[in-house]
C-alpha cells in the first residue's frame, strides 16, 4: 500500500474512532539500566555510547522491539521510530554522525516488522509507523551566542540536509509517515518539513507528514516565541496528516492549548503529553489512571483524533489511555472558511 494509501486509511479509521499512539522510548530504555558496553554491546566506538539511545536500533535491536511491542500490546495503533535525536547534529555528540542513515533504516525495519507482526493477528486493527525527527540540539531562529543575536550555529539549507539524510532512511526502513515531533523552533519544523517534500519528490510520492509543537513556558509559546495558532498558520501550507502538541507539560497543563489550537486545525489533531511535570528529581509521578482521566476529558470535549504519551509515560500509562478513550467520539473534522492566514509570534486571519 502506497504512502498515501495508509494516510488515507488513518483519515478513514479517524472517522470513526480515536486512534493510539505509543509511548516514549526514553523512558522505557532507562528502565533497562543500561552501562555504558550496554549500549555499545560490543561496538568499536571512539566516544562514550551511554544514552544514545538511538544507538541501541543497532547494538540492542532486541530492547527496542521488546519497548515496540509492548505498546502494541497496551493498544497503541501508531508506532512511532526509536529516532528522537538519529540525526547526524545529534550523533556528533557521540562521534557517529556517519552513522545516522543506517540507524534510520534499522529503527524503521524493527517498528515495521512489529507493526506487521501486530497487524496480521488482527487485521481488523491496522499500525501505522511513523518516523519520528526530533528538533536536534541546534535551532535556526535563535543565536547561542548572546553577543552575536545574528550567529547561527547551522543554516536552513544544513539543517535540511541533516533531516533528508534521516527522512530518506526511515522510508527506505519502510515507515508509512514522517513525525516532526517536539518541535521548539518553528525554523527547524520548516526544513524538516521541506527535506520531507524534497525526498517524497524523488521517489516520486507524496510523503504525509505529522507535525507537533510543544511549548516551552505556560504562556503556550514555543522557545521561537509563536503561540500554537501562529505556529500553525507558519506550518497548515504543508497539509500535515496531523497536528498537535507533544512534550511541554502534563495534560493539566496542556488543556487550554489543546483548546486552542482545534478551531485552527482542519485536519486531524493528535497530543500526547507527559506524565504531568517531572518532579525535583526529574521523574515523572503521574499515575496511569491520573493520565487517563484527564485525556478522558479531552476526548469527551471533542478534542482528540490520536493521543498517546511523552516523557514518563509508560506501556502503562498508554493501555489506561487507551481504555480511557475507548467508544468516545473521534473529533470531527470541519473546514475552515477562506482566509488570508498570516503568522508572527502571533496569528493573524483576514476573512
Amino acid at each position: 500500500m502506497l504512502r498515501a494509501e495508509k494516510a488515507d486509511q488513518l483519515r478513514e479509521i479517524a472517522q470513526d474512532r480515536i486512534l493510539i499512539k505509543d509511548g516514549p522510548y526514553g523512558t522505557a530504555i532507562q528502565g533497562y539500566r543500561l552501562d555504558e558496553a550496554g549500549y555499545r554491546a560490543g561496538g568499536a566506538f571512539t566516544h562514550d555510547q551511554k544514552g544514545n539511545n538511538d544507538l541501541l536500533n543497532l547494538t540492542r535491536p532486541e530492547i527496542v522491539s521488546e519497548i515496540c511491542n509492548a505498546y502494541i500490546d497496551a493498544g497503541a495503533d501508531l508506532l512511532a521510530t526509536n529516532t528522537f535525536n538519529a540525526n547526524a547534529i545529534s550523533q556528533a555528540d557521540y562521534g557517529i554522525q556517519d552513522r545516522a542513515r543506517e540507524i534510520n533504516v534499522a529503527a524503521a525495519r524493527i517498528t515495521r516488522a512489529c507493526a506487521d507482526a501486530a497487524t496480521a493477528r488482527d487485521p481488523a486493527k491496522p499500525r501505522f509507523v511513523a518516523g519520528a525527527l526530533g528538533p536536534t540540539n541546534k535551532t535556526l531562529s535563535i543565536s547561542p551566542n548572546v553577543n552575536d543575536p545574528g550567529y547561527r550555529a547551522v543554516t536552513f539549507d544544513e539543517v535540511k540536509g541533516i533531516y533528508r539524510e534521516q527522512i530518506d532512511g526511515l522510508l527506505d526502513g519502510g515507515v508509512d509517515f514522517i513525525l516532526v515531533e517536539t518541535v521548539f523552533d518553528t525554523l527547524n519544523a520548516k526544513a524538516a518539513v521541506f527535506a520531507a517534500d524534497e525526498a517524497g519528490e524523488a521517489r516520486g510520492e507524496i510523503i504525509p507528514v505529522m507535525v507537533s509543537m510543544t511549548l516551552t513556558d505556560l504562556a503556550g509559546r514555543n522557545l521561537s516565541g509563536q503561540t500554537v495558532e501562529a505556529f500553525w498558520h507558519s506550518v497548515r501550507h504543508a497539509k500535515p496528516l496531523t497536528m498537535g502538541l507533544n512534550c511541554s507539560f502534563g495534560a493539566t497543563e496542556l488543556h487550554p492549548y489543546v483548546n486552542a489550537l482545534n478551531p485552527q486545525v482542519d485536519g486531524l489533531v493528535c497530543v500526547y503529553p507527559n506524565a504531568g511535570l517531572p518532579n525535583e528529581l526529574g521523574a515523572y509521578d503521574e499515575p496511569p489512571e491520573m493520565t487517563a482521566k484527564l485525556v478522558r476529558g479531552w476526548a469527551e470535549n471533542g478534542w482528540l483524533n490520536v493521543v498517546g504519551g511523552c516523557c514518563g509515560t509508560t506501556p502503562a500509562h498508554i493501555r489506561a489511555v487507551a481504555e480511557a478513550v475507548e467508544g468516545l467520539k473521534p473529533r470531527q473534522w470541519h473546514t475552515l472558511p477562506p482566509a488570508l492566514r498570516l503568522s508572527g509570534m502571533e496569528a493573524a486571519s483576514f476573512m
